[in-house]
């Protein structure tokens, strides 16, 4: 247990109550959210630990989701007890990543209605990522909403990553508004632990790779980005 533990927080009738709450703002997650990078994280992490001897598995896969830079390569060293640098590893990861990353990007199912959906509720949503700015610099280009985000956080722009609140309450402040009126849509367990510790009101969206993972206390898990009820809560008319 962490020291933003969620457990002891509100029932999930209380939490369905705090929907109801209007939303002011809108912060997304990037990877495994919108766009389809957890299979390519995962191919870089079983790639580096194959060369080691190791298999990547979900449990490792868990514990470095949300965490940013050396931080996550550091979770990767102590599960198996690596004697490589975080640096060096990170590095090596980094340059596996890229690779990968220019060959296969795509986005996750429904990510062009959603975004249409909130470009039409008017309300002013971001970006709140842990990946490195180099790699956002390289999607969020191929999209067209991407000249719409009122601000885009990565892991260069935070010292602490999730499920440290800091993003979240970055985001909050990016918009002007306080975080329990900001709305977060996160697929990790480590992202919703981070935007529930924020105050904010939480949504998992989990992928296949995410789908085990711990979502307590969020107030609604969705299906996916077409999931209907995500739309009410930004129907911006009622």
């Amino acid at each position: 247990m962490n020291e933003f533990d969620t457990t002891g927080s509100q029932s999930s009738d209380e939490h369905a109550d705090a929907a109801r709450k209007p939303v002011r703002g809108v912060a997304l997650d990037m990877d495994g959210l919108l766009i389809d990078t957890e299979r390519l994280y995962w191919q870089v992490g079983d790639t580096l630990l194959q060369r080691r001897g190791y298999r990547y598995s979900r449990e490792l896969q868990a514990r470095m989701m949300g965490r940013i830079g050396v931080s996550a390569i550091a979770q990767m060293i102590e599960m198996h007890d690596l004697s490589d640098s975080a640096e060096a590893l990170l590095a090596e990861s980094d340059e596996l990543y890229g690779a990968l990353l220019a060959e296969q990007l795509r986005p996750m199912p429904g990510l062009s209605q959603w975004m249409d959906a909130l470009q039409r509720s008017g309300l002013p949503f971001g970006l709140a990522t842990s990946s490195q700015r180099k790699f956002v610099d390289v999607i969020l280009p191929t999209f067209d909403w991407s000249g719409q985000l009122a601000f885009v956080l990565t892991g260069n722009d935070v010292v602490n990553g999730k499920p440290h609140p800091e993003m979240y309450l970055t985001a909050a402040e990016k918009m002007q508004i306080p975080a329990s009126d900001m709305l977060v849509l996160e697929d990790s367990g480590n992202g919703c632990a981070a935007a529930l510790a924020a105050g904010a009101q939480t949504v998992a969206v989990p992928s296949e790779h995410t789908k085990d993972q711990s979502f307590s206390g969020v107030m609604l898990i969705a299906d996916s980005l077409l999931d209907p009820r995500l739309y009410e809560l930004i129907d911006t008319s009622r």
